[in-house]
């Protein structure tokens, strides 16, 4: 693994999103086979999340793919209160329980994982490894693959208009925790409000198409003005960080 890193860190991170999206694939399959939710993708998550987060630190990583403190001012992400809004996003339409409590617990582990899997592959590896080239186009490819990339929810069952919504504002949001990771350093802010927002999505309420809508925009809207806001304020990591 470390030898593919070194050698191209592209080819890396494309391994990594396709190993990242077939695992993931079957093992939501397969557990709707055994007749309960996420019994094998909890613990894939879990054994993924681990493997990731010691191969970073064990290869002096950690910094470099933003597992570390901000750098610069919390003024200047206005204390990541729009994140706050956007974590909350599933419980707008109310609160339910929407699985038993086994398969609750699964979720929400599994959801967990989720976010810091898929921080780490799109804005760490393959954000890093295409901004050597093109910052923009970097930026771009990253926050159009993570919003694409949920189309793939369609072969675990998923109801058309949900995901196409759902691929609108993730373009957004990963627009936003590309630009947050860039500015900061740091991918915790975004790790952490990822995770929260695909947990909490085992507690949704059922709600009208109309209200699908209605949220999926204020999301993009939200993720794109607090984007344009920290781009705005100019604010810079040091020459030392920067080029890690």
């Amino acid at each position: 693994m470390k030898h593919i890193y070194q050698k191209n860190e592209l080819t890396f991170s494309l391994i990594w999103i396709v190993l990242y999206v077939v695992l993931f694939s079957a093992a939501d399959s397969l557990s709707a086979d055994l007749g309960t939710a996420k019994i094998l993708t909890a613990p894939l998550c879990a054994a993924i999340t681990v493997f990731l987060t010691v191969w970073l630190l064990k290869n002096g990583l950690a910094e470099k793919y933003g597992l570390c403190k901000i750098k610069g001012k919390w003024k200047d992400y206005l204390c990541f209160l729009p994140l706050a809004l956007i974590a909350s996003t599933n419980l707008w339409r109310g609160f339910a329980m929407r699985f038993t409590p086994l398969e609750t617990f699964l979720y929400v582990v599994s959801m967990l994982g989720v976010g810091f899997i898929e921080e780490i592959i799109f804005r760490g590896f393959l954000f890093k490894a295409l901004c050597r080239e093109n910052l923009k186009r970097a930026v771009i490819i990253s926050s159009l693959t993570f919003g694409i990339g949920h189309i793939v929810n369609l072969l675990n069952g998923a109801e058309i208009l949900p995901t196409l919504l759902q691929v609108c504002y993730a373009c957004a949001i990963g627009f936003l925790f590309t630009v947050i990771f860039h500015r900061s350093g740091s991918l915790m802010p975004c790790i952490i409000t990822h995770s929260a927002v695909n947990s909490l999505s085992a507690f949704a309420g059922d709600g009208s198409d109309g209200l699908a809508i209605a949220t999926a925009a204020a999301l993009t809207l939200v993720s794109l003005v607090y984007a344009v806001w920290i781009l705005k304020k100019g604010t810079h990591l040091p020459a030392k960080t920067a080029g890690r």
